[in-house]
């Protein structure tokens, strides 16, 4: 009875990731050694590596890969730097208050992703607010819309709240007395932070960085609603190929290449796990 269980419940996950994992990438990865072609759907199965070729040795899209790789490791830090704050507070927070400091927390995520997007263009936009305030305070009207700048703002206040809850979480059930007792014994604040909070928390602090890092490097629409149009991200490389040229082996090829990318830092933080 015990064995039949544990296979039921084992059995269950098991399924969903073989159907909506396993299943999706081995299309990805047949598509990918395929040839393009004028049929539908537009490719010929095959198995030539032309297209893996062409995307590991073509600068336009190593130029992509190389791009969201600089974005997802710029932006997971500023995510950290602005997270670790905001975690240590509302784990330090009153009980009664930390329930609605967590909705404040979670709030954005009751609206609608693209509403949140066109409001961050009403903010950056030339003669927005954020315009007229530097106007008013002498610092001129840089332009911020389809810039880099608005890149990184839209994507650090999008994925802020994954980088939040982890560190909450991994925050939240600490071991309070081994700070007092830092601190009993001497230790500045600053010591007992850096010794001992911060070693308490590498759990959600490498879980934060995964939940931002790994959508990040396939991040499609904060790049093309907010960025330069010369940012040429994998994301967008991806559904112009797919979408645009109708080059869906090359599209399958791109997406393929970026998967060791994104499962080198899972495979560093278990090997990092393992040792601890």
């Amino acid at each position: 009875m015990f064995l039949t269980t544990r296979f039921v419940v084992l059995a269950v996950p098991a399924l969903w990731l073989v159907l909506f994992l396993g299943v999706p990438l081995a299309i990805v990865g047949v598509i990918a050694f395929a040839i393009p072609a004028d049929t539908v759907p537009p490719f010929q199965l095959a198995a030539r590596l032309d297209n893996l070729v062409l995307v590991l040795t073509d600068p336009y899209y190593r130029d992509a890969l190389l791009g969201s790789v600089v974005v997802a490791s710029i932006t997971t830090p500023i995510c950290l730097l602005l997270g670790y704050p905001m975690a240590l507070g509302l784990a330090r927070a009153p009980a009664r208050w930390r329930n609605a400091l967590l909705l404040a927390t979670m709030l954005p995520f009751w609206t609608g992703f693209l509403m949140r997007i066109n409001a961050w263009i009403g903010l950056l936009r030339d003669d927005g607010p954020i315009d007229a305030i530097g106007l008013w305070l002498g610092l001129g009207a840089p332009r911020l819309l389809y810039t880099d700048t608005a890149l990184y703002l839209g994507i650090v206040y999008t994925y802020l709240p994954f980088m939040v809850l982890p560190l909450f979480t991994s925050l939240s059930r600490r071991d309070v007395a081994l700070e007092e007792a830092a601190a009993d014994l001497g230790a500045p604040p600053w010591s007992v932070f850096l010794r001992v909070t911060v070693p308490l928390s590498l759990p959600g602090i490498a879980a934060g960085c995964m939940l931002v890092f790994i959508p990040v490097i396939g991040e499609y629409v904060i790049p093309e609603l907010l960025g330069p149009p010369s940012a040429s991200l994998v994301g967008r490389v991806v559904w112009g190929e797919f979408f645009g040229n109708r080059d869906w082996p090359t599209a399958a090829a791109l997406a393929l290449v970026v998967l060791p990318i994104l499962l080198a830092p899972l495979a560093a933080v278990r090997l990092w796990r393992e040792r601890a």
